[in-house]
């Protein structure tokens, strides 16, 4: 039996086709991953089922309702997670359970949801002061409420450390039963494995539609085949490196921190923290979410003070002299932070302003990045209507734009699929070998291999500090995941 049914459905938005004549079955007593690309069809198909949206051709069943006529009926039997969760931040865990049921006209029997997400010991907590995993968990803990027969998670792991993907999934399978379907759309394939099937599309067609091991029986397999279902991946060199200057005072160590401590009364976000990174190095921070991470990045850029310890970028002491240092840093922060009303170009010139870059050094930089970015598709669409993938360049495209020797990348790939990450780390290498000091926070173990360095945080510690092949080797791994996970479970710190 299938939960959801399409037959030849055809969704169009103006010239644009986001699914062309699509066809296939979601079903029941499974989980079903629905993947691909930034832009492949995934959140309007799932938009289509739930009736947000109407197809211009095609049938829909969605547990038997068409969600054309029958929007209310299909409400009642759903639980539907979007990509933002629209929790409220000044609310507590209780309180937005509460707002939730009353939402949905769901009875207040939170036990059940708050047990299986663990979040029991919590509901006095603000939604706004919870970790990336907590608030996934959350928003899952919503969704499920009412017991509902199709549950609907777009991108749920998006921004999620391994361990807290880990615990998603097993809470989406606890809840689980013959009776009940879960599609789960993400953009990352090495999540394959973690589903019943796999539905994959591209370009608004359905790719592939199957067990994730007749593909292949590993998650990188798995994303080398679609890859190359979807016509491969370009391996050319980067541009953006070609003419890049390193125009910064040298010092032994691009970037030092010593001794860095932020503490909120009694709590520790980062305490003790030191490293220092040599021109030229990629160096990893790697953690789960609310390790200190995002705190640290911004100890050493200057948007936070810190308590005690200090942070110099190219030998300057960024408490210092903090316009001096910050000229010679590029900073690309976790959540984009451009401007949404603005166009690409526009942004870029704010940034040509911010920089202090003269009148011809700007314009001949903006052309540069437009041409190496292939932004000219997108001159006239607002930042915040730009694809997720186009964001994320734009905002490598800002923090580059003054050719600085320095980048802090704080999970620069967060959302962005398999190719748009491969494209990605194609220009922080080469900019690397040209240089350039990198800093970078990821939640990819694959990416982590990238690192010449990589200190492992917890609760804003440091707990190991090594290249990838001397963290595999301490545990005795043969990947980062599975490095990173036991690394954190042998750790003799409390979270």
């Amino acid at each position: 039996m299938n939960a959801v049914s399409i037959k030849n459905v055809t969704k169009k938005f103006g010239d644009i086709i986001a699914l062309d004549d699509l066809s296939l079955d979601f079903p029941t007593g499974k989980i079903t991953g629905l993947m691909g690309a930034d832009g492949a069809g995934k959140t309007t198909l799932l938009r289509l089922i739930i009736g947000l949206l109407l197809p211009n051709a095609g049938e829909i069943s969605t547990l038997g309702y068409d969600p054309t006529t029958n929007k209310d009926d299909i409400v009642q039997v759903i639980g539907y997670m979007p990509q933002k969760f629209g929790m409220y931040e000044d609310l507590s865990i209780q309180e937005n359970l509460e707002l939730y049921a009353d939402l949905r006209d769901k009875p207040h029997d939170f036990e059940k949801v708050l047990d299986m997400t663990n979040l029991a010991p919590f509901t006095k907590r603000l939604a706004g002061k919870l970790s990336g995993g907590m608030k996934q968990k959350l928003g899952l803990a919503c969704t499920l409420l009412g017991n509902p027969k199709l549950l609907i998670l777009d991108e749920p792991s998006v921004g999620v450390d391994p361990i807290s993907r880990r615990e998603l999934i097993k809470l989406v399978k606890d809840s689980l039963t013959e009776d009940t379907a879960v599609i789960w759309a993400t953009s990352y394939l090495d999540e394959a494995h973690n589903f019943d099937e796999a539905v994959v599309l591209d370009k608004g067609k359905l790719l592939f539609q199957g067990k994730p091991a007749t593909l292949s029986p590993t998650a990188k397999g798995f994303e080398e085949e679609v890859v190359k279902l979807m016509g491969g991946f370009e391996d050319e060199p980067s541009k953006l490196a070609e003419d890049y200057e390193i125009v910064a005072p040298q010092s032994e160590y691009t970037v030092e921190a010593d001794n860095l401590c932020k503490r909120y009364g009694d709590f520790y976000a980062v305490k003790n923290n030191t490293f220092r990174i040599k021109r030229g190095e990629i160096f990893g921070l790697l953690g789960p979410n609310g390790a200190g991470k995002s705190t640290s990045f911004k100890m050493m850029c200057g948007l936070a003070k810190p308590t005690s310890g200090t942070a110099r970028i190219v030998g300057i002491d960024i408490q210092d002299n903090p316009s001096v240092a910050r000229s010679y840093l590029g900073y690309m922060a976790q959540k984009f932070s451009l401007y949404g009303d603005l166009t690409i170009e526009e942004n870029m010139n704010f940034f040509v302003g911010i920089y202090g870059l003269d009148y011809f050094t700007g314009r001949k930089r903006i052309a540069e990045l437009k041409e190496i970015f292939g932004f000219d598709k997108y001159a006239n669409t607002p930042t915040k209507d730009l694809p997720l993938g186009i964001k994320q360049r734009l905002s490598l495209a800002c923090a580059v734009i003054h050719e600085p020797p320095v980048l802090f990348l704080d999970e620069p790939t967060s959302g962005v699929d398999a190719v748009g990450r491969r494209e990605f780390w194609q220009h922080i290498n080469a900019l690397a070998k040209k240089g350039v000091t990198v800093l970078v926070t990821t939640h990819f173990m694959d990416e982590a291999e990238y690192c010449d360095h990589i200190s492992l945080f917890l609760a804003g510690q440091t707990i190991a500090i090594g290249t990838p092949d001397e963290l595999k080797a301490s545990v005795g791994a043969d990947n980062m995941e599975d490095t990173f996970i036991r690394i954190i479970e042998k750790s003799s710190i409390e979270v």
